[in-house]
């Protein structure tokens, strides 16, 4: 009797424990009546007013746990301008990068207003603020803690990539668009998800400041290095890393174009980047 006793308390104890990892990935909101809504919200960080806008689906279900995807704004953008969307025949991106369209009401989004249209991450506060919106958010709403994501094109992906150096641990995956080392690496030791682009062509960030964001994502990962890669003429060719860590892959996606957010392959009018880096947070779940 003694020894059933023994091994029923044992099984509890490991049914117990494998159910604290399931409930430890939802968030705190999970159940609750929801207060935030799709709408701009303020908070002070620092002793500066900074704001951001919510996008939560439309059919929300506050027992399911949602990925969470912060959108970074490029230099002189906003967030009204991410929510939006702008012309992707003169540079512009589609809204949410694309994402929201695609997502198919899995995700809640996260669109931060950079100080001075920007991420100078200043003392790190820009990192403060994804760590104060990451709060609020999950208090109030059922999200997946390890389902973080982030994405922006060029100073956003440079806040993107800055989040991945710096806050590994909070986040899943990143997709770096055209990115530069602009607003720091903390850290930047610990392996991350990563998904980068860029234009052989970018006359604004050089695409050796992309590679050189790659590389330290393919080191801190395990990849095995590959010779560089190289667009097919007006294709974009991407390269999926070997011998990644489990769970730590890193995508490449090389073209032959400019600056730009919305870079299509020869022959079509779709912009690559929204399927690919969906494609690359999706994997996980």
């Amino acid at each position: 009797m003694a020894a059933q006793t023994k091994f029923l308390v044992a099984a509890v104890c490991i049914v117990l424990a494998s159910l604290q990892g399931v409930f430890a990935a939802s968030s705190a909101g999970c159940g609750k009546t929801p207060t935030m809504k799709s709408q701009q919200y303020s908070m002070n960080v620092n002793g500066k007013n900074r704001n951001y806008i919510m996008k939560i689906p439309s059919n929300y279900d506050n027992s399911h746990p949602y990925r969470l995807v912060f959108t970074w704004h490029q230099l002189g953008g906003s967030a009204q301008k991410i929510v939006n969307g702008e012309n992707i025949n003169q540079g512009g991106a589609l809204p949410y990068y694309g994402l929201e369209a695609i997502a198919n009401n899995s995700a809640i989004f996260v669109v931060p207003d950079g100080l001075n249209a920007g991420w100078g991450n200043q003392g790190g506060e820009d990192v403060t603020f994804f760590d104060q919106m990451v709060k609020a958010v999950e208090a109030d709403l059922c999200i997946d803690t390890n389902l973080r994501f982030s994405t922006g094109f060029s100073y956003g992906g440079a806040m993107s990539y800055a989040l991945a150096c710096t806050r590994a641990s909070m986040l899943r995956a990143v997709a770096v668009l055209s990115g530069a080392p602009l607003s720091g690496c903390t850290g930047g030791n610990d392996p991350v998800a990563y998904y980068g682009q860029h234009g052989t062509s970018d006359s604004v960030l050089n695409v050796a400041m992309g590679r050189q964001l790659r590389d330290k994502f393919v080191k801190n990962n395990g990849c095995q290095a590959v010779s560089e890669p190289q667009p097919n003429g007006a294709q974009s060719v991407k390269t999926e890393y070997k011998g990644c860590k489990e769970g730590y892959p890193v995508t490449w996606v090389i073209h032959n174009g400019d600056h730009n957010p919305s870079q299509v392959n020869g022959g079509s009018s779709t912009p690559f980047a929204p399927q690919n880096s969906w494609d690359f947070f999706s994997q996980f779940s």
